[in-house]
């Protein structure tokens, strides 16, 4: 009997990587899940375990790089083989770049972009040991568009999607798939994270969408092999357009969209 494989998710215990984990568990992998809070790991592990999948909670704050590395060994003493990686650990912080904390933004860059490349480095040199191996990292329909009043986090999210597409074409005659999963606006907890509830986005939540289906795009797209999806035919009709009009015109489009609702 082929033994269970092993899934890696960052950022677990909630929102799209808690969503993600119900379908990896559901599709018999066995998980590795990571958050900051063990107290909120040790809930979800208990309800995938009792799928009949075995599960490892490791609370770290990715937000910090030792943390990372820190990771990456603790998983390594696990003795097991990690055969999907998803980077979905990330936060943004909302405002105008000129007025924002730099420290808050250096963090959102260390966990975003530093924690992501820590973890597929390392961890795409196992895979490339065992022959195969797929990675899902969380972009977003942001890393095609410039974003004002979410600059760097915009910023971190077109490193995402180029990051993905460059190593997908390297890791390719390693039978390792890397895929980009970029959904818009979403209803989960990242709005409260970013300070970001005054933004007129969140004008009509219905707009916000089910981070179930968004989930279930990236893993079907990651399962098929897929470089990338947007998730949701809003944001693809979106992006589609985007992809025509000039950068100013849409930095306005952007502008528009995710300032604060009172202001003209």
């Amino acid at each position: 009997m082929e033994a269970k494989k092993y899934a890696l998710i960052t950022g677990a215990s909630e929102g799209i990587g808690y969503e993600l984990a119900k379908l990896f568990a559901a599709d018999g992998y066995n998980l590795v899940i990571v958050a900051r809070h063990q107290q909120d790991l040790d809930r979800v592990a208990t309800e995938f375990r009792s799928q009949g999948v075995e599960v490892s909670a490791i609370s770290k704050d990715l937000f910090n790089r030792e943390a990372v590395f820190e990771l990456c060994q603790e998983v390594d003493s696990l003795g097991v083989d990690i055969s999907v990686l998803v980077n979905n650990a990330g936060q943004g912080m909302y405002g105008l770049f000129a007025e924002t904390d730099i420290e808050r933004e250096l963090a959102i860059i260390d966990l975003n972009v530093a924690a992501t490349t820590i973890l597929t480095k390392h961890f795409v040199k196992k895979m490339i040991q065992l022959g195969e191996g797929k990675i899902l990292n969380l972009g977003s329909i942001a890393s095609k568009t410039p974003g004002p009043w979410q600059s760097v986090y915009h910023g971190t999210k077109a490193f995402i999607l180029s990051f993905s597409e460059a190593i997908r074409f390297e890791l390719k005659e390693h039978n390792i798939v890397v895929t980009a999963l970029m959904p818009g606006a979403t209803d989960t907890d990242f709005f409260e994270k970013a300070d970001m509830q005054e933004s007129r986005i969140l004008d009509d939540e219905s707009n916000l969408a089910d981070p179930a289906d968004v989930a279930k795009d990236g893993y079907d797209a990651l399962m098929s092999g897929k470089d990338k999806v947007i998730s949701g035919f809003k944001n693809k009709a979106m992006m589609g357009m985007t992809n025509v009009l000039p950068d100013p015109t849409v930095a306005k489009m952007m502008h528009d969209q995710q300032k604060p609702s009172d202001e003209k």
